[in-house]
């Protein structure tokens, strides 16, 4: 990195100015979230993996859904926990770069991930006899592929402008970890380029799998309506509800964040990261337990097989 890193070495996430039995208090709620969300996602992935049952296009997009969010709280929740209950919440350059760098990865991975889950359950509902063909694991696994790739690529792009600049001042970072737009403020000369950059990069993360979405949705609504049976509307739509709730959750949140311009809501945007490092992560997999009975039967399946040993 040499001389063009930075004028600063270490960050000081300012993160929630609480008391200390606040923070206590804080520490064991998000701890316990965190662990829950860990243990559902791994029961999502453990069950997709042990049923065969569950290995269709729809599942194997929802093991990548799980994977991220596994790996999405942590890189942020451990220092979140940490920062609570210890007053030096310094962390050195290299590890802030590296947070933002998954933090944006991970994040525009999943917009795509539910894209393509969008796609899938277009392909189900409006073509059923093309199916096979449209969504063959050849098919799932380079969009599985683009979705990744695309999404650190991008996050290498705004990265890579990250490094560029000079940073000075009093090193504070006004948020709970390294979040690009909260790093960028200490930034001692334009970051005019970066804030393009993220303006695009959000456009295409966010508003192009949100359009994709719409226009898939809006095909399946008109697909059901046309469904004679009651009992095969309400089937059609049961397939698409839990998708419908974790991504019209993901995409609201997202959009206020990244694309709403705001310069007094720092306070506001640090509870909101909140919902994607751990309230996120943990309601998707319950969403998916709760309205889907191929995995509700597949859990009870794996619970009864564990109960006869």
């Amino acid at each position: 990195m040499g001389g063009n890193q930075s004028w600063i070495t270490e960050f000081i996430l300012v993160g929630f100015q609480l008391s200390a039995e606040t923070e206590m208090l804080l520490f064991s709620i998000f701890s316990l979230l965190y662990a829950l969300s860990l243990l559902a996602n791994s029961m999502i992935l453990g069950l997709i993996c042990l049923d065969r049952r569950l290995h269709t296009p729809m599942y194997f997009f929802l093991s990548h859904l799980a994977i991220i969010d596994v790996t999405y709280p942590s890189n942020n929740v451990p220092m979140i926990l940490a920062n609570l209950v210890n007053q030096n919440r310094t962390i050195s350059f290299v590890p802030c770069i590296m947070q933002t760098f998954l933090h944006a990865g991970l994040g525009i991975t999943e917009c795509l991930i539910l894209a393509a889950m969008a796609y899938d359950r277009f392909v189900a509902i409006c073509h059923p006899l093309q199916y096979t063909v449209r969504m063959s694991w050849r098919v799932c696994t380079v969009l599985a592929a683009t979705s990744w790739s695309c999404g650190f690529i991008m996050a290498l792009i705004d990265m890579i402008l990250l490094l560029r600049l000079f940073f000075c001042g009093s090193g504070e970072v006004d948020h709970l970890f390294c979040e690009i737009l909260s790093v960028l403020k200490l930034a001692c000369v334009d970051t005019w380029i970066n804030n393009v950059v993220i303006v695009a990069v959000s456009m295409i993360a966010l508003v192009g799998p949100l359009c994709l979405m719409l226009i898939s949705y809006t095909r399946i609504v008109w697909a059901i309506l046309h469904i004679q049976s009651k009992d095969g509307r309400r089937k059609a739509f049961s397939t698409c509800s839990s998708h419908l709730c974790v991504a019209g959750l993901f995409f609201g949140i997202a959009m206020v964040v990244y694309m709403v311009p705001s310069k007094q809501r720092q306070e506001q945007e640090k509870i909101l990261s909140l919902f994607y490092c751990l309230f996120n992560p943990l309601l998707n997999p319950l969403i998916y337990t709760l309205r889907n009975a191929q995995v509700k039967d597949a859990l009870y399946r794996a619970l009864k097989k564990k109960g006869s040993l």
